[in-house]
């Protein structure tokens, strides 16, 4: 059975609703799990009993704990140091790029501030990074 699991890590509400009725419209069988800041972020992927998601979107400036932390976190985790994490941020600061990279995440996608970008983007990166997880097994 193919893992068609994304985690969405997210604090904007209206970030959530975009990206949520994006992945429904393209249809690509994925669950879709929203965490609004980092700590639930981890807690969804680190529970006992937790399936590893195919793809973790990421935002970077979160409550309780940033998306640097819990990018570093992730990297951490045997269970988790291999599961595709995309940050996906409003952040064009080239020291956050560098960071994000330094700390293992797979991409980095600067947020566009058109609704229409945002959304062709949020599919893009859906549908490349489930494919490429085709017969990955959790």
């Amino acid at each position: 059975m193919r893992n068609r699991r994304i985690l969405l890590i997210e604090d904007n509400p209206d970030d959530q609703e975009l990206a949520l009725s994006v992945l429904d419209r393209v249809e690509l069988g994925a669950q879709v799990e929203v965490a609004a800041d980092g700590v639930e972020g981890l807690d969804r992927l680190l529970a006992t009993g937790a399936s590893r998601p195919a793809l973790v979107l990421l935002d970077l400036k979160l409550p309780r704990l940033d998306g640097f932390d819990v990018l570093r976190r992730i990297r951490s985790e045997a269970r988790t140091a291999y599961t595709p994490v995309v940050v996906f941020t409003s952040s064009g600061e080239r020291s956050d790029l560098q960071r994000c990279y330094e700390l293992g995440c797979n991409s980095y996608v600067q947020k566009p501030v058109d609704a229409t970008a945002f959304a062709a983007t949020v599919r893009d990166i859906a549908m490349y990074w489930l494919g490429r997880n085709e017969g990955l097994v959790d």
